[in-house]
């Protein structure tokens, strides 16, 4: 196929020209289908595969389009022209970093608004008025929810990765925004698959759509080069993953577990390969912090989930390894897209243990990927090719010291107990520093416990209590006979107090990161 500029397919001068200042001058063949019928308002479905340069065909469009019909206007705050709706905090994220030199070409601005983080900086954004919003769905519907954003004056609304949005489970939610933005509006949706709903969604919202098709559903990418490592137990995985990671490029190490990835990037980087870990668990500063890590090449390796499956685009990614073979061929197939990506070449590698050959097999077959399972070892002539020059050991830094509140057993729980055991004082000090006690102390209090009208109580040891803690209620009544032990002391009961609320907040905001 020809190349063809963006000039040609109609693309704005000034969006040109910060195409070409990021050294992006010719179009991928979705860009080439799609830009035609997007740049002049038409709903296009768009269907191609991880990597094809989707977020750059939409992207191109809302800018220009609304660039264009701002200019001289007046924006109002809580109230964007455009919409683009992801399935994931990261997948957002991205897809601002690629809008933000277009939108700077229109002097249009543009947010994310994602769960996982305070609200306040999202809300002062609407409410100083904004554009563009790239979101999730979760989020933006709490948005409206509070009053803060209304969308009846999106002109231009895009559905990203919509087959991954109903996979997670999200359909319900995008169809009650998509019944608050204007029916006239122009309507984009990207997916690679039409099943799980996504079919509804593009039969109640989209209008005279125009089909642009540019790979068959689900297809592998033919710069990609796939391998089946068969090993024979456990140990030998453990020495052919760190073989696997030891290399000078990035790589990529999914895991099917939030625990097992966790465990991975910190023993690879015992292993003097600097590794971070991509999950569920990691609260969204501590996902972007790793990721950009990972971008940087201050740490070469990243251990994720399904998680980043989609939405994580990192240049010159040039291993994928499936270290745990997922679930179904769909996340087999986004999990291997991390690499040969727009137009570059990757590998991707399964390791597969002997019970799971038969399942490996069928998932392949379904992922209409064809490759001859090899049996190799960590020194196998096959192994030390794909991973090229070994990278230098590198000298883990130390631990950084734990915060207090950083998690249940805090640096300061650990102080506290050191000071009850200095002071003499009784009771769990551990139940009282963490805000929840696992059982009490086994020695009786050093002090006469009392009863609500103050009166002084019969002293009993208490024994642990079976399968339980110690409720609040308890809790406060042993800061209470602490205080009382030291009766001189004006600043323990303070410490003690501000532990228990540091604790609770850390079980809250565990709560919120889902």
């Amino acid at each position: 196929m020809t190349d063809i500029s963006f000039s040609t397919l109609g693309v704005p001068a000034p969006l040109v020209a910060a195409l070409a200042a990021d050294g992006k001058t010719t179009a991928f063949p979705i860009q080439v289908d799609t830009l035609p019928d997007t740049l002049a308002g038409r709903d296009v479905l768009g269907r191609g595969k991880t990597g094809s340069g989707k977020t750059i065909a939409f992207a191109l469009p809302m800018v220009a389009r609304l660039g264009t019909s701002l200019a001289g206007g007046k924006r109002r705050p809580g109230r964007p022209l455009g919409l683009v709706l992801a399935p994931t905090r990261e997948l957002a994220t991205q897809i601002m970093q690629t809008f933000e030199p277009f939108a700077a070409a229109y002097d249009l601005t543009i947010t994310t608004i994602f769960g996982g983080i305070n609200q306040t900086r999202q809300v002062a954004a609407l409410r100083a008025g904004v554009d563009i919003v790239v979101a999730t769905p979760g989020r933006l519907e709490d948005l409206m929810k509070q009053g803060h954003l209304h969308l009846d004056a999106i002109e231009i609304t895009v559905l990203d990765e919509a087959d991954h949005m109903a996979d997670l489970g999200f359909l319900p939610v995008v169809t009650r925004i998509m019944d608050k933005t204007p029916q006239g509006g122009q309507r984009m949706l990207f997916s690679a698959t039409l099943d799980n709903g996504v079919d509804k969604l593009v039969k109640r919202y989209l209008q005279n759509e125009v089909l642009h098709s540019v790979d068959e559903a689900n297809s592998p990418v033919a710069q990609m080069t796939h391998h089946v490592f068969e090993i024979a137990d456990v140990d030998a995985k453990n020495e052919l993953v760190k073989t696997l990671a030891s290399g000078t490029g990035r790589r990529i190490l999914f895991m099917r577990t939030k625990h097992h990835a966790k465990k991975l990037a910190k023993k690879l980087t015992e292993q003097g390969i600097p590794a971070v870990d991509l999950h569920g668990n990691l609260s969204q500063p501590q996902r972007d912090r790793n990721l950009a890590a990972f971008s940087d090449g201050s740490a070469k390796v990243l251990v994720a989930t399904d998680v980043a499956a989609r939405g994580v685009h990192v240049d010159n990614v040039e291993l994928v390894i499936h270290v745990d073979p997922p679930m179904e061929h769909k996340a087999y197939l986004h999990r291997s897209g991390r690499t040969a990506r727009a137009g570059s070449e990757g590998d991707v590698v399964t390791i597969c243990l002997p019970a799971q050959k038969q399942d490996l097999k069928t998932l392949l077959r379904k992922a209409a990927i064809t490759v001859t399972p090899q049996q190799v070892t960590s020194t196998s002539p096959v192994v030390t090719s794909l991973v090229g020059d070994v990278a230098p050991y590198v000298k883990p830094a130390p631990r950084p010291v734990q915060q207090q509140g950083g998690s249940g057993r805090s640096q300061g729980a650990n102080a506290q107990r050191k000071r009850a055991a200095r002071d003499g004082q009784g009771g769990d000090a551990r139940g009282q520093g963490r805000g929840r006690g696992r059982g009490q102390a086994d020695v009786a209090p050093a002090t006469p416990r009392r009863d609500r009208s103050g009166r002084p109580a019969e002293t009993k040891a208490h024994a642990p209590k079976q399968g339980g803690g110690q409720s609040r209620g308890a809790q406060t009544s042993g800061a209470q006979r602490g205080t009382s032990a030291r009766s001189g002391s004006a600043k323990q009961p303070l410490r003690v107090g501000s532990l228990v609320g540091s604790s609770h907040s850390t079980r809250s905001n565990r709560r919120a990161q889902g």
